[in-house]
């Protein structure tokens, strides 16, 4: 093959490369601008001050709004933010600074199976462990299975962020007298911080959005819930009731409720690559 066709040849052929590379990068950004721009039009309009501040109205009734399921969703991500994030965060310190022995490999792979386990599983296994033994569903249940979810992710987001900071600055502290623990509370940590809170929001916005769970633990309720040993109302699940409903209406908020929550998600997506680019921007 002469040195003109050859050159032709991989011209033609970085084209074709490029052109399909680019396509795909539309689909995949497109796909989530039609998402966003289909919650829009349909639950935009049906947005307003009442969706947020009043209780669902009674079956046949127009109107009324999510406020119990807003701050139901509130309450289980704090529970599961409670349970999944101290625990996922001291697994991630022990493996990036003292992991290294089998125990440690065992640890990572229990781990990431756990990340890999269907959510109707852990809302089954949640079911069998907690409402069954209380005879009944609360929101302390839902708030458990929903951190049963946090911890994978918490253990190996920590341990990556940890890993990630320099060996130097171990030594560095250890050279002026730290103890190895003291290194890690006063200088592997502080230096990990923006990272460690990035995969903890991204962490939330995943579990935010789960049903399957809430459906065997907090179940659902059309008022406000007091307390943590009550059935409780949160975004997802309604979601879920208003849209397989047969009223147009309940149709609309569930449409408006796909908005909010998506929104939230991808506010919290946002603020974390923010932050994760300023600790970039800061380590340079």
């Amino acid at each position: 093959m002469s040195p003109s066709l050859h050159l032709l040849r991989r011209k033609a052929v970085n084209i074709v490369m490029l052109t399909l590379t680019g396509l795909c990068t539309l689909i995949a950004a497109g796909t989530l601008v039609f998402i966003l721009g289909y919650l829009f039009i349909h639950g935009a309009k049906s947005l307003s001050w009442n969706f947020f501040t009043q209780l669902p109205t009674p079956v046949g009734e127009t109107g009324g709004g999510m406020a119990n399921a807003i701050v139901g969703s509130a309450k289980l991500l704090l529970i599961a933010s409670l349970v999944g994030v101290p625990i996922g965060f001291l697994g991630g310190v022990y493996l990036a600074e003292f992991g290294g022995s089998k125990f440690s490999f065992v640890v990572r792979y229990v781990t990431d199976l756990l990340n890999g386990v269907p959510s109707i599983v852990i809302g089954i296994f949640a079911y069998t462990v907690i409402v069954l033994p209380q005879r009944h569903f609360s929101t302390l249940a839902g708030g458990l299975a929903l951190g049963v979810m946090m911890i994978p992710i918490a253990v190996r987001s920590s341990e990556e962020f940890l890993r990630a900071v320099p060996v130097s600055l171990r030594e560095g502290a250890m050279a002026l007298g730290a103890s190895k623990s003291q290194a890690i509370l006063t200088v592997v940590i502080p230096a990990a911080k923006n990272g460690i809170i990035t995969g903890i929001m991204l962490n939330l916005a995943r579990v935010a959005g789960e049903t399957a769970p809430l459906l065997f633990t907090s179940f659902s309720n059309r008022y406000w819930s007091p307390g943590w040993e009550q059935p409780i109302a949160a975004l997802p699940v309604m979601i879920f009731t208003y849209a397989i409903s047969p009223y147009e209406d309940w149709h609309e908020q569930a449409w408006s409720a796909g908005f909010v929550l998506l929104t939230l998600v991808l506010m919290v997506n946002i603020a974390a690559r923010l932050l994760l680019s300023k600790r970039k921007h800061v380590a340079r």
